[in-house]
């Protein structure tokens, strides 16, 4: 082999084949943008996205209560990361009880695995982790096509130490090639019995729930647990390269697919309008930084300044474009206006997985 061939090979093992491309599938991987805010607190009752864009929350039956927020306390090479503060402990679990931080993807952003081909690719990833102490979490990727499931353990202690779990290619089951959810990454914090009491799948296989997170700890345990993440990877092969960092002004455009906040309070945002014939609509459409995965949800939040004959704005439709807002029943003759202030006022727009 020629010196050029074998630097061409070693470039190739290094980036698995993606010279000069996108590495890390995931988004917001350094827990930069958190559009929602960056602290919320009594999460456990339910699910959702509290705070850093991309990264949900996932709990069912669990008494325990945590802290969810954009920390400053990252490795060397990283500003932020992802802080859960137990504040409520719960140590009687039942058998049903579930909780785990949750990454979704889309089909179309999987195709380069050739999940269910022989030709299935690894894949790895990684992230960087800290607690308050010991622990042992379970990191299981879940196929939602197809509901398959492989699952690996890795070690929490107190200080920052950089995780790594490769999972074999699957050659059963292809991920769909369209916007819709078709893969999750789930770290499960803390599960029951119907989750824990099998043997962990730590090769792909048709779902089994009691083989989902064996051998994993409960964050719920103590109100002295702690637990950081930031820097999550995933990518195609066995090879774990160093984490891919892109600019904040791409990170937000990738989360805003997903996510807008669209007016943040005082911004200024303003309806006005003046007409001279009574029960009148002012419309205005309003275009999308990004276009959206699929039509969101677009909510006004708060209650607005209005002045003249204004009422409170409303939302009236939406594209993955932009949407159409406006004022409705004007009253004739009169300026009118509505303006996003106080605090707590904006509109949002969401189409998440």
């Amino acid at each position: 082999m020629t010196k050029a061939a074998e630097l061409a090979k070693m470039g190739e093992v290094l980036t698995n084949s993606q010279l000069g491309g996108r590495r890390n599938i995931i988004i917001n991987g350094a827990m930069q943008v958190a559009q929602r805010g960056t602290s919320s607190t009594d999460i456990g009752a339910s699910g959702g996205y509290f705070t850093i864009d991309r990264m949900m929350l996932d709990f069912s039956g669990t008494a325990g209560r945590l802290t969810m927020s954009q920390s400053t306390d990252a490795p060397n090479g990283f500003a932020n990361s992802l802080k859960l503060d137990c504040t409520t402990a719960d140590t009687s679990i039942a058998a049903a009880e579930t909780g785990f931080i949750q990454y979704r993807i889309e089909g179309q952003d999987l195709q380069q695995f050739k999940k269910g081909t022989s030709d299935a690719e690894k894949m790895t990833v990684s992230f960087y982790v800290k607690g308050n102490g010991n622990a042992t979490y379970i990191c299981e990727l879940y196929d939602a096509d197809n509901a398959r499931q492989i699952s690996k353990t890795f070690a929490v202690t107190s200080s920052w130490n950089r995780v790594v779990l490769t999972y074999d290619g699957d050659t059963t089951g292809a991920f769909d090639d369209d916007n819709a959810l078709s893969l999750y990454i789930l770290i499960w914090i803390h599960s029951g019995s119907n989750f824990n009491s099998g043997t962990l799948s730590t090769t792909w296989t048709a779902q089994t729930a009691a083989n989902r997170a064996v051998g994993g700890s409960s964050f719920f345990s103590s109100t002295d647990n702690e637990l950081y993440i930031t820097g999550i990877q995933m990518e195609v092969g066995e090879q774990a390269t160093p984490f891919e960092h892109r600019s904040f002004g791409e990170e937000l455009a990738l989360c805003q697919r997903y996510y807008e906040l669209i007016g943040k309070a005082g911004g200024g945002d303003v309806l006005v309008g003046d007409y001279t014939t009574s029960q009148q609509t002012i419309y205005v459409n309003s275009n999308f930084k990004t276009e959206k995965r699929a039509s969101p949800t677009v909510t006004k939040n708060g209650t607005w300044d209005v002045g003249g004959n204004g009422v409170q704005p409303e939302i009236y439709t939406s594209t993955v474009h932009g949407f159409r807002w406006g004022m409705s029943n004007v009253s004739a003759g009169a300026l009118s206006y509505a303006i996003n202030d106080p605090a707590g006022t904006n509109i949002t727009a969401e189409s998440e997985l």
